[in-house]
């Protein structure tokens, strides 16, 4: 995919999520806060945060009890381990499903802006294999992508915390930025 349309896709799927935030039933953005929504923050698209890489799949892939936003624990599987150079340094990240069938892949993250200019929990990505799979045990890692979880709009939410393993000592300022009506 070329970059102009990578932009102009990742684009459309802000606006369509903005749509939807603003409109759907299901919005996680409280009904009285709705009228006062102009949509999410976003950092400007930069491909510097999108990568193809090679998750490390492990052979033993064990169980992690996430704690959540509701005092809760929520079981993962530690799937794999990617790896990725920004900033000049090496990075990992740990990739979780949900059960042992399941090809779809979670990964949250906290990083330098968590707090300050994101959400204080972290963010997420998803990685769907239809989508995101490349072939070969590679996947496109898409820092613009990453989301806030629903209980940065909304405290009737319970939501996995992102796992020490996963906080990152760098800045990645991509994906969406903190709730503007926080």
């Amino acid at each position: 995919m070329k970059p102009s349309e990578w932009r102009e896709r990742l684009e459309r799927e802000r606006k369509q999520k903005d749509w939807s935030f603003a409109v759907n039933p299901r919005s996680p953005i409280p009904p009285e806060k709705r009228e006062d929504f102009n949509g999410l923050d976003y950092y400007p698209p930069n491909p510097v945060y999108r990568f193809k890489l090679k998750l490390h799949e492990y052979e033993e892939k064990k169980t992690l009890k996430m704690a959540t936003t509701s005092d809760e624990e929520q079981g993962y599987i530690r799937w794999g381990e990617f790896q990725f150079k920004l900033g000049g340094k090496e990075h990992k990240l740990q990739a979780y499903s949900r059960d042992q069938k399941e090809q779809w892949l979670f990964i949250p993250f906290r990083d330098a802006t968590s707090g300050k200019e994101t959400y204080g929990a972290g963010r997420y990505l998803d990685l769907q294999p239809g989508r995101h799979y490349l072939g070969g045990g590679r996947w496109i890692l898409d820092f613009n992508k990453a989301y806030n979880p629903f209980c940065a709009y909304n405290k009737a939410y319970s939501c996995p915390l992102t796992p020490p393993e996963n906080w990152l000592d760098i800045l990645i300022r991509a994906g969406e930025k903190k709730y503007p009506l926080e």
